[in-house]
């Protein structure tokens, strides 16, 4: 099995057979061996030699003894997996082990080199998956984190968004307001014919009950308004007239309104020839 980084086992155990024996298991594999005789001294190679990602110690040991030692593994190094070797079938003991220093797999003395070496192969298996998961795990954080940073710069940006229509909105009803309290009737049509504004003054004089903003003006002004409509042509340049609308005389102006910002239409104002509503 391939694997991203040099493979480290630290055996500790008090008796050098052991360790020579441990030694011999692992003979064929790809993996670096690190010794120690005492639980001191296992802590001494883990602080200089990293990553070591499995620990393989005796259980009973003069000093430092196995749980303590295992222990101090967990707190330091979390990741190193840890595996338990006893010749004593005590199983208070072993669960102590278990407890103290979240221990992989506890194997009896004398082990099977078979089963030690698959034990092994699981224990890397193990922690390169452990590794694989806390590296997803951060992904996951740096990507949630970005996340949430687009979110607030876009709940920014709505906001931003929302208040500018707010405003904009505001302006267009004071316009309109402003629109609706002229003595005299005001109608804005695109160059597609769409009327785009009209106060209520301009409805009233029309005979209309609504203001006719979105509909096209050959629906809605007779056939004596759209003529004067279409000598419209010449840009910002005012004509003038005079209509018979709805049974009264009225004074229209109109004028075809360009600008280089390429906003363009007609404006048409209507008023009462005489004084008198």
């Amino acid at each position: 099995m391939n694997y991203d980084e040099d493979i480290r086992i630290l055996c500790v155990d008090d008796e050098g057979n052991v360790l020579k024996s441990l030694k011999r298991v692992f003979l064929d594999d790809d993996y670096e061996i690190l010794t120690a005789s005492s639980g001191e001294e296992g802590i001494e190679i883990l602080k200089n030699k990293q990553p070591v990602q499995v620990v393989i110690s005796d259980y009973r040991m003069p000093g430092m003894d196995g749980v303590e030692f295992l222990r101090t593994v967990y707190d330091n190094w979390p990741d190193t997996v840890r595996i338990v070797l006893s010749g004593y079938a005590d199983t208070g003991s072993v669960v102590e082990a278990i407890n103290e220093g979240q221990i992989y797999k506890f194997i009896p003395k004398p082990w099977n080199d078979d089963d030690l070496r698959v034990t092994v192969t699981n224990a890397l298996e193990k922690y390169f998956l452990q590794k694989h998961n806390r590296k997803l795990a951060k992904e996951l954080k740096e990507k949630n984190m970005q996340l949430q940073e687009i979110n607030r710069n876009l709940e920014k940006l709505v906001e931003e968004r929302t208040e500018e229509l707010v405003f904009k909105n505001m302006v267009m009803e004071r316009a309109q307001n402003i629109l609706n309290a002229l003595p005299v009737g005001v109608a804005g049509i695109d160059p597609s014919g769409l009327i785009v504004q009209a106060n209520r003054r301009f409805a009233d004089l029309m005979g209309l009950k609504f203001e006719p903003i979105g509909l096209p003006s050959e629906e809605v002004f007779p056939q004596k308004l759209l003529g004067f409509i279409s000598t419209l042509k010449e840009p910002n340049k005012e004509i003038e007239g005079h209509i018979i609308l709805n049974g009264r005389e009225v004074s229209i102006r109109g004028v075809f309104m360009k600008y280089q910002n390429g906003q363009r239409g007609l404006i048409i104002v209507i008023s009462r020839t005489d004084q008198k509503e």
